[in-house]
């Protein structure tokens, strides 16, 4: 049994085994996928799911770019069918017009990609094939239809009502473990040692994500320590000769390193939902936590700075920490949100910009991308539904007194739209 199996058996029952594929179809993957949007049997098109999947696997990149073409230009919608079946649906509201018109307004290739998931493990094979479409296609505008569609499915199937949090600890299986190494996107993990160093402590905790149809992929996973007030160095958060704290006398839950697994689920949205449920499940287990943080990057930083000529090590008599605040704060995207990507995630989830740190990360990495300055984002749990409200509606940044009085000390040099 894989990891996860006992559990998530009692989620999804398999309807079939993956058995044999059928005897191979040699016609071109293109008159498959047609047949398998048109079969009428279950089995037969189970067969032909599973033909597809292989042969898919076995393209090199020329042939998927020219197949996700394919998908996108030959199994697109009809407009003049749409508009018709429109007008049906306006001259007479019944329930056959409607049928008819969502028929006729969602393409085939979202048919193709729900039949392709029949396949008892497809899903996994899915996310691939979005990865690659999402690698292949970039700067493909017309590709950008077909990854709308992976997106709305993907969207139903990976919903919380499907995902699965579990802990991962020291004593998780190795090749889960390997993955966490593999996968961390924030801080890099430099040996086994090292995250034994992150999960094996009292004061340590990692959490994951899991989706039933893959028990054996993080989707993503969040690295959290247990802390006496909150902290503003990461290097003294993984020190690995720091005293463990006993995990009954901490008051703070940071989270330091939150990673997405499968670049095939880009901008399907997990990271909310996990930091949320994580910050729930520690509350109940250590009832002495009464402050739950990140300690975040700020990857923007660094290149803004260049851009507005403000140098972040202090020659020019700029404060680091007064300029972080300003770029968090006042430096806009076009939508009128942050540009800075992790402010936008925190904000959007509804966290507070607490505090601003220099000297967090003295990493080449935090060096290169902030000159190590860093940012605690503050989940106060009984606000940030209210603050997730104002930010969606009115891009309002909900931010301590400590760091807006840092921004107001920065004098912009220019424009500063991203």
């Amino acid at each position: 049994m894989s990891f996860l199996a006992d559990l998530l058996s009692t989620v999804f029952e398999r309807r079939y085994r993956a058995g044999p594929t059928a005897q191979t179809d040699s016609r071109p993957i293109e008159e498959l996928a047609a047949a398998l949007v048109g079969s009428q049997g279950e089995m037969s098109g189970l067969a032909l799911a599973q033909q597809i999947l292989v042969r898919f696997d076995g393209l090199d990149d020329a042939e998927k770019l020219a197949l996700f073409h394919h998908f996108e230009r030959d199994m697109d919608i009809d407009p003049d069918t749409v508009r018709e079946a429109l007008a049906a649906y306006e001259h007479a509201p019944t329930k056959d017009s409607y049928r008819s018109f969502m028929e006729a307004s969602e393409p085939r290739r979202q048919e193709l990609i729900r039949r392709l998931n029949s396949v008892p493990g497809a899903t996994g094979q899915l996310v691939r094939m979005r990865a690659d479409l999402l690698r292949l296609g970039r700067g493909d505008p017309t590709l950008e239809p077909l990854d709308l569609d992976f997106r709305h499915l993907f969207a139903s199937w990976f919903n919380r009502g499907f995902l699965v949090l579990r802990p991962i600890s020291w004593q998780s299986p190795a090749y889960i473990l390997d993955k966490i190494i593999a996968y961390e996107a924030v801080h890099a993990i430099d040996s086994w040692d090292d995250l034994r160093g992150r999960l094996q402590p009292a004061d340590r905790r990692c959490f994951a994500f899991f989706h039933p149809s893959m028990p054996d992929e993080p989707l993503i996973f969040v690295e959290v320590a247990l802390t006496r007030g909150i902290p503003g160095s990461v290097q003294d958060l993984l020190a690995g000769q720091r005293k463990i704290l006993p995990a009954t006398e901490a008051d703070t839950a940071c989270f330091y390193s939150i990673s997405n697994c499968q670049a095939g689920l880009a901008k399907i949205s997990f990271g909310n939902l996990l930091i949320k449920q994580v910050a729930a499940d520690l509350a109940a287990e250590l009832p002495g936590l009464a402050t739950f943080v990140t300690l975040s990057p700020i990857p923007g930083l660094a290149r803004w700075a260049r851009d507005q000529e403000v140098l972040l090590d202090g020659s020019d008599d700029t404060d680091p920490a007064s300029a972080a605040a300003h770029f968090l704060l006042k430096v806009k995207a076009p939508d009128g949100g942050p540009s800075d990507p992790v402010a936008r995630f925190h904000l959007g989830n509804g966290a507070l910009i607490h505090a601003i740190h220099t000297g967090a990360d003295t990493s080449a990495k935090g060096m290169a991308q902030s000159a190590g300055v860093m940012v605690n984002y503050l989940y106060d749990l009984d606000k940030v539904t209210r603050n997730h409200e104002k930010f969606a509606t009115e891009r309002a940044i909900a931010a301590s007194p400590e760091v807006t009085s840092l921004a107001a000390g920065h004098a912009p040099a220019r424009s500063e739209e991203s």
